[in-house]
């Protein structure tokens, strides 16, 4: 790769001059999924530092990495300083990116879902790493920054922001990155922030629940229905429609009827018949409700005591009432509970499946990211938590938690079952029939059937549970995993070189040298939090 050469360090009364690199993807893909999709779920907050950078009259250079650009010849050059938006499994690409542009004198930041789930852990590569951010903590970065090559700063606002600058100002970064795709264009707006349930295993249960302000919400809107091709709109609120009849005033005031598609995720407690037929006149499509478990988490589903069958049957009735009224809805379930035991949750899932075979599945393992939730900060008091590295804390590669009633290989041998239930022919004719959104057959049927593992529920999906499960005969994965070594197997190493790519050789030693003798590792107390598109931080799973 050639030099990123720092620009001369002007004055701090002078323009700098910022490079921002939002890392949708965390290695090159050649999908036709990936190449469709990933272009959508550019991050609000890189866009949103880039407006603020331009306000207090800096330069600005950002870049998106959907994985199909070529990234050495993409990044910045002669920058004063380098923002990079990452998730946690990107980790390793902007640790190496950050190394790259350290060497050449250039100043670097971290921001995004990884800054705040593993903020100990990033300073050792960036110069500065930001949890919570708003224009004041930007703004005092850029007046006053140096390198750090001790460790890197800690910096966070006391609160999220009250405000955020809007479509219409963040547009043309949007555009640029939605330009990516022809097929599908989504747009994220952010309606909310923290959340009123309490969760154990979500990082917004302890943050207040805020709204964002109605007038922002109605320009932005306005704004998208003035685009010749108004695109979709997604709600990424951790929980959309709180305040329900807030939400669907703001709607109702600025959107003209079938003027823009909405997508959100929300939860079944607040999905009730009436909402429904309200979302259904204003537009919304599809709905991502969170069922997580059969055994517990009622709160969100509105299950009371219900478990077991009985929540399966009265969560499937409700789903089914959901598709009368919001034709697309997908739903994600969590395995590897200390309340899940033997076959029965997978069982359940299939029979949930009979029950409503419209809806599109997603199966995640349980994954812990660090002490911030108050459930990961008891898997680590009970020493419960594996070290896998960054890469592959995804919610499909592997659980990095000790569980209480299953082996990895068991849990595997149960989720290699139930996904060649959900990919049967039978199955998948039974959710396009149920479907009466055409995009929604159509985009079910491609998922279905590619081989990316970020489609989902997929083959691609089922052939690397298949993989994942063979390789857990491997004497050093079982000694891992069973936490007899700290040294990560060497096939972790080799496919973390793959995925980097040019950027291998600018991995920190630090990390090299824990991938290959297990010491020294990361910092076990981490915060946690999880990648919500958004470059928020909403649940445990970032």
């Amino acid at each position: 790769m050639e030099p990123a050469q720092s620009a001369q360090r002007p004055a701090r009364s002078r323009s700098l001059k910022i490079g921002i690199v939002d890392l949708i993807e965390r290695q090159r893909s050649t999908t036709f999924y990936g190449r469709v999709l990933n272009p959508n779920f550019a991050a609000i907050m890189p866009q949103v530092v880039a407006v603020w950078a331009e306000e207090l009259g800096h330069q600005v250079e950002y870049i998106t990495y959907t994985g199909y650009e070529d990234l050495p010849r993409e990044l910045p050059r002669e920058v004063d300083i380098l923002f990079i938006n990452s998730f946690t499994q990107a980790a390793y690409l902007a640790y190496s990116i950050s190394n790259f542009y350290r060497k050449q004198n250039v100043v670097t930041v971290l921001g995004g879902p990884h800054a705040r789930a593993y903020a100990e852990d990033a300073g050792d590569y960036f110069d500065y790493v930001i949890g919570m951010a708003d224009k004041q903590v930007i703004a005092d970065l850029l007046s006053d920054f140096s390198r750090n090559p001790s460790g890197g700063v800690q910096l966070s606002a006391k609160q999220q922001p009250a405000s955020l600058p809007g479509v219409r100002e963040r547009w043309k970064y949007v555009r640029k990155t939605l330009d990516k795709t022809k097929i599908l264009h989504l747009v994220q707006i952010l309606g909310s922030l923290g959340c009123p349930y309490k969760c154990d295993f979500c990082i917004d249960s302890e943050v207040d629940y805020r709204t964002m302000p109605y007038d922002q919400l109605r320009e932005d809107l306005a704004f998208l229905q003035t685009l010749p091709k108004p695109p979709k709109v997604a709600w990424v609120d951790p929980n959309f429609g709180v305040r329900f009849d807030d939400y669907m005033e703001v709607i109702e005031s600025s959107v003209k009827p079938g003027a823009l598609d909405f997508a959100a995720e929300s939860s079944l407690s607040l999905l009730s018949e009436p909402h429904l037929k309200r979302m259904n006149q204003n537009g919304f499509v599809l709905i991502l409700p969170g069922i997580e478990s059969w055994f517990d988490y009622n709160n969100k589903s509105k299950q009371g005591k219900h478990v077991g069958m009985e929540k399966v049957k009265a969560v499937a009735d409700h789903v089914n009432m959901i598709m009368r009224y919001v034709p697309y809805v997908g739903a994600n379930f969590i395995f590897g509970w200390d309340s899940d035991a033997g076959p029965e949750p997978f069982e359940l899932t299939r029979r949930f499946l009979d029950l409503a075979p419209g809806v599109f599945p997603k199966y995640s393992l349980l994954t812990a990211f660090g002490d911030a939730a108050p459930l990961n900060r008891q898997y680590q008091a009970e020493r419960r938590v594996i070290d896998v590295p960054f890469l592959f804390l995804d919610g499909y590669s592997g659980i990095n938690i000790v569980m209480k009633n299953y082996s990895q290989a068991e849990l595997f041998d149960h989720l290699i079952d139930l996904m060649k239930y959900t990919l049967s022919p039978g199955m998948i004719w039974r959710r396009f029939q149920a479907n009466t959104y055409p995009l929604g057959k159509w985009m079910n049927l491609m998922r279905a059937i590619s081989s990316d593992t970020g489609a989902g529920n997929g083959a691609g999906m089922l052939d690397h549970y298949r993989n994942v499960r063979k390789r857990l005969t491997d004497a050093d994965f079982r000694s891992f995993f069973a936490r007899e070594t700290s040294a990560p197997p060497t096939f972790y190493l080799n496919e973390i070189r793959n995925s980097l790519g040019p950027f291998y050789e600018y991995l920190p030693e630090k990390v090299v040298n824990y991938l290959k003798r297990g010491e020294p590792g990361p910092n076990p107390r981490i915060l946690s939090m999880k990648n919500d598109k958004a470059g928020f931080v909403s649940i445990a799973s970032a």
